[in-house]
């Protein structure tokens, strides 16, 4: 029993993490009034504009990469790729007042069309006789764990056989939990979100708080995309290999009930029952089995968000203006 979990655990973490970084994003904005359900896309926008400024470093430098800028650079690019996705959702949504949820799922279609369209351009760039792209020196730098990890048995294999992405998607949740609820920055997003009306008449700035919180929420969510492919796939890239992850990241915010830290555990368990269906019986008499294991993270989503919803305590219920647009005239 010891050796399973000690093989499925570290599994189920680096499955979770990419949930975590999209969800903690999301979360973020989601308390500010605003529903993006481009995540799926800004994580893949993300993915795409690290790997582009990976593959060029790695081309100049003929795979003798400096660990510092190997990983500098394709997190400035996955960053700044993600910020755009944001800027792009609010200039749409706050600024213009287009229907978010129209706006968030073509920015999912845009984000992967845009991703599959320079990883195809990449690919032919490298000549590759199969079709994606081999990023291994920037991946090492990302994928190295503590040195000592190896000589800690069990416990390092656990806890410390992880890149810093790992361990920084930890922090973020906390630090972002931790602003939420015990800052007066946190207290006057959660404003924004509940009643932008209010906050304005308060002298909150609903415009500037809702476009830095998206803004930072796309810049965590891009931060997912990049750790799936410099860590979780080793630095290789392939077009429509993400999956459904994204979508799992904003069904885990339900999971979560907006809350970041508990998002922590929450995504490694959406993480084990993500590959859960690797751990059945194979056969063809099974198959069946498997793709209902697979429905399992959205069955349990759906089973909270009932239960959230028939509680009346306020704090487990979302925004109250989330989706909506404001509209300063009508305050």
């Amino acid at each position: 029993m010891l050796s399973f979990l000690s093989a499925f655990i570290p599994r189920a973490v680096v499955q979770g993490i990419p949930l975590l970084y999209g969800s903690t994003g999301e979360i973020m904005t989601q308390k500010s009034g605003n529903l993006n359900l481009g995540i799926p896309g800004v994580m893949y926008v993300g993915a795409i504009s690290g790997v582009i400024g990976s593959f060029f470093y790695e081309k100049s430098t003929g795979g003798n990469v400096n660990s510092f800028l190997a990983v500098l650079i394709p997190m400035l690019c996955c960053l700044i790729g993600s910020l755009l996705m944001g800027l792009l959702f609010c200039f749409l949504t706050v600024t213009l007042r287009a229907n978010q949820n129209v706006t968030g799922l073509a920015m999912t279609t845009f984000g992967v069309g845009f991703g599959n369209f320079f990883g195809g351009s990449l690919i032919k760039l490298s000549g590759a006789d199969v079709p994606s792209i081999a990023l291994s020196a920037t991946s090492a730098c990302f994928s190295k764990s503590l040195p000592f990890a190896s000589n800690l048995g069990g416990f390092g294999k656990v806890f410390l056989s992880y890149g810093f992405l790992t361990y920084l998607a930890i922090i973020i949740a906390f630090v972002c939990s931790y602003i939420l609820n015990k800052t007066r920055l946190g207290l006057h997003l959660r404003a924004v979100g509940e009643n932008p009306n209010t906050a304005d008449a308060a002298g909150i700035n609903v415009i500037k708080y809702k476009y830095v919180a998206t803004c930072a929420g796309c810049m965590i969510a891009g931060l997912g995309g990049l750790y799936y492919v410099m860590d979780y796939a080793c630095g290789v890239w392939s077009n429509d290999a993400f999956g459904d992850r994204g979508w799992l990241a904003i069904a885990l915010v339900i999971f979560t009930i907006w809350r970041p830290n508990i998002g922590i555990l929450a995504s490694f368990l959406f993480g084990g029952l993500y590959i859960l269906y690797l751990y059945i019986p194979t056969g063809m008499e099974h198959m069946e089995y498997q793709e209902l294991y697979k429905m399992i993270p959205y069955v349990v989503t759906l089973i909270v968000l009932v239960i959230t919803s028939m509680r009346s305590k306020r704090e487990n219920q979302p925004p109250q203006s989330l989706g909506l647009p404001y509209f300063r005239e009508e305050r």
